[in-house]
């Protein structure tokens, strides 16, 4: 079925760098060499910063090549764990998913009178002294400071192995706890104190994969950043199987057959994404909220980045239910709901646009008409209870959906994909943020019930969003907005409620775009190949496949996309803050 587009996909899109041969090192054996070159007084502090889930143990043990006279390590510096959970028991709470976010810093977990000591040891060393961990900057300025950095998903991967959250002996816990950690708190804090750390440091480590490091110079990594903000560019894209997953991806992408499905793929959420450098032949991984964190302007705009902060606040993913299963039946929070409870700014907004699907395909989306709420609210908590099924056809919309079809779904719109349908989710950023209603009875890969969150779902469910609503505002509400020979574009959303924009083109010859000073966020969701190309030449010409997503900084300005196949019809689907 997808055989003529299945091997086009990227699975890792590189950015290539170039310049900078002699300041990328591959291994711990080239990277030891470099330090020690640059180590030629005493005394001397090299000073090693990570990110929380770096193995600390393979890092040190290579490190202690280095032949240090004195090692302090952060580890010893933070607070006793059992405080630190006392502290944080507002934020963590008691539920397995969701916490409160945490706006302080990494000095509030650090006991200050350690950290003194700290300091002072190591002014008074005399020999060659590291200092390394989480903060490590915070207890020395240092000769030299080596950033580790570590991508959020590879930190997930390791949750699941039994990594533990930091400096925390929670190794076995759930692990959507361990997750819900991360998400609230640690990486809150890491990227507050990564993003004070860019202009000063010397060399930047890709610790991702295990045993096998790479070392930029920090003005190789500073300049990848750059040059990635100013021209068209992709995210590494992941994906992950899940209970309700298909087969659509797998073939299409040449995922791992062996997998019994996917569910998701994250390709264009930057908060979870990477981005993959290429200096001369070495890949170097680093997080893309580094992006974010260090060209928020160039990337996002002026007035994307006044709004939003140093955040990226669209995402596309992939929800993968051909020959699957249902989604949960969900529904979001509510803007004043999520600041509320959670501590976020904005809600999770979001559309779903049909990719593909089959004959008995369907998204459940919106009430019907007449419905009771506390009828309603009586059959969830039964069904939530065990004591029978929630009959959603009973309270729930089901559309037909075919191919290229835009069902639209602002905060509060119960909805969910049905099996057979190929979703590109178009939403805000904060993507954690479901509460599912009803999940047809069924347990979680894992073997246990997957989290169900009535009460909140109750609490922001809005009651008067019934088929004939829906139907005039949220199913496929398209119109054409210009069309000419060739050339068609497509309102095609979101709501007014949100505050993304979509549009849709039809293009069978170059069409010329505009940034305007935001960023857009695209697919290629029809044709094989497209070609997007600066007028003037600032960028290279950058070729996406079907089904990749890709970004086009603000910075950008004007910027062409043509069919790279001659007489191909091609579709692009486009997002941005309006």
């Amino acid at each position: 079925m997808y055989i003529d587009r299945k091997s086009q996909y990227d699975k890792y899109p590189e950015i290539r760098v170039q310049g900078f041969d002699r300041e990328v090192f591959d291994g711990y054996g080239e990277i030891l060499e470099e330090l020690k070159s640059k180590i030629k007084k005493t005394p001397f502090v090299l000073v090693v910063d990570c990110y929380p889930g770096v193995d600390d143990k393979e890092v040190l043990a290579a490190l202690s090549g280095l032949g240090a006279d004195c090692l302090v390590q952060t580890g010893e510096v933070f607070k006793e764990e059992k405080m630190i959970r006392e502290q944080l028991k507002y934020q963590l709470t008691d539920d397995r998913v969701f916490g409160k976010i945490y706006a302080g810093e990494i000095l509030d977990f650090m006991d200050m009178v350690k950290l003194s000591k700290a300091r002072e040891e190591v002014a008074e060393a005399k020999g060659f002294t590291i200092v390394y961990g989480f903060g490590a900057s915070l207890v020395a300025r240092g000769d030299m400071l080596v950033y580790l950095d570590m991508a959020r998903w590879e930190i997930q991967l390791r949750y699941r192995k039994g990594m533990g959250n930091y400096q925390a002996d929670n190794g076995d816990e759930d692990i959507l706890k361990k997750y819900k950690r991360g998400f609230f708190v640690e990486w809150r804090i890491a990227d507050k104190h990564k993003a004070q750390l860019f202009e000063r440091m010397d060399y930047l480590m890709d610790t991702n994969k295990a045993g096998a490091p790479k070392m930029i110079s920090g003005r190789a990594f500073l300049a990848a950043l750059d040059k990635t903000a100013r021209q068209p560019f992709r995210t590494v894209p992941y994906f992950d199987p899940g209970v309700w997953g298909g087969q659509w991806m797998k073939e299409v992408c040449q995922l791992d057959n062996s997998e019994e499905n996917y569910a998701w793929s994250f390709d264009g959420v930057p908060e979870e994404n990477s981005l993959l450098f290429n200096f001369d032949g070495v890949s170097v991984e680093v997080p893309a909220m580094d992006l974010v964190l260090y060209q928020p302007k160039l990337l996002l705009g002026e007035q994307v980045y006044a709004r939003f902060g140093a955040e990226f606040p669209i995402r596309f993913d992939f929800l993968d239910t051909m020959g699957g299963q249902k989604l949960s039946l969900q529904v979001h929070p509510l803007t004043d709901y999520i600041k509320k409870q959670f501590g976020m700014q904005y809600t999770q907004d979001e559309s779903y646009y049909i990719l593909d699907a089959k004959e008995d395909a369907v998204v459940y989306l919106g009430l019907k008409e007449g419905v009771d709420k506390e009828e309603m609210t009586g059959a969830l908590k039964d069904a939530q209870e065990g004591k029978c099924d929630f009959d959603a056809e009973k309270y729930i919309n089901r559309f037909p959906a075919k191919k290229h079809d835009h069902f639209l779904i602002p905060a509060g719109t119960c909805h969910c994909s049905a099996s057979n349908v190929m979703v590109l989710e178009i939403s805000a950023t904060p993507y954690i943020f479901t509460f599912k209603l009803w999940d047809w009875g069924r347990l979680g890969l894992d073997g246990k019930p997957r989290p169900i969150h009535i009460e909140h779902g109750l609490n922001v469910i809005q009651w008067d969003r019934t088929t004939k609503w829906v139907e005039e505002n949220l199913v496929d509400a398209c119109y054409t907005l210009k069309e000419e020979d060739g050339y068609k574009e497509e309102h095609t959303g979101l709501h007014e409620l949100e505050f993304i924009e979509t549009r849709r083109y039809w293009l069978e010859r170059p069409a010329e775009f505009n940034t305007m000073g935001t960023v857009h966020m695209l697919n290629l969701v029809e044709g094989t190949a497209a070609v997007v190309e600066s007028p003037s030449g600032d960028f290279e010409p950058y070729e996406v496949h079907y089904a990749e997503t890709f970004i086009v900084p603000a910075s950008v300005g004007p910027y062409r996309v043509s069919p790279l196949k001659e007489n191909e019809r091609i579709g692009l689907i486009k997002a941005y803050v309006r």
